[in-house]
C-alpha cells in the first residue's frame, strides 16, 4: 500500500504545468498596472521593489500554482474574474473589488503568469 501511495506522489510531482498565456494581453503593461494599482501594498510580487506586502502573501511562481485563493482552479479566465472583482467569487476574501477593465486584468495576469519562482 506504502508503495502505491509513493508511485502516486511521483505521478503527480511529475505533471507539466500547463500553460496559462493570454493570447493578446502585455505583460510588461501588467507590472505597469500592479504597479499603479498599489497591488505591492498587500502582496509581495517579482519585479516590484515596495511596497512589498504580506498581508496577501506572495504571488511568486504563480504560474506552478493549481489554485488561485486556495479555492479556485487557476485558468487564465478565472484569474482575470477574480483580479476584477475577487468579493463576488469569495465574499470573506480580504483582497478587495479593483477597478481594472478586462484588458487591465488580462496584462495583470499575463505579467503574474510569466514569473518563476525566485
Amino acid at each position: 500500500m506504502i508503495g502505491l501511495a509513493g508511485v502516486t506522489l511521483v505521478a503527480c510531482a511529475d505533471k507539466p504545468v500547463p500553460s496559462r498565456q493570454l493570447t493578446g494581453a502585455n505583460p510588461t503593461e501588467g507590472l505597469r498596472v500592479i504597479q499603479a494599482e498599489g497591488c505591492g501594498t498587500c502582496h509581495r510580487i517579482p519585479g516590484v521593489q515596495w511596497p512589498r506586502g504580506a498581508v496577501g502573501g506572495s504571488l511568486d511562481n504563480l504560474q506552478a500554482q493549481a489554485m488561485i485563493a486556495g479555492r479556485f482552479p487557476n485558468r487564465p479566465d478565472v484569474m482575470v474574474a477574480w483580479l476584477r472583482d475577487a468579493p463576488a467569487m469569495a465574499p470573506d476574501t480580504a483582497m478587495p473589488a479593483s477597478r481594472l477593465t478586462q484588458d487591465q486584468a488580462r496584462d495583470v495576469a499575463a505579467y503574474l503568469y510569466s514569473l518563476d519562482a525566485d
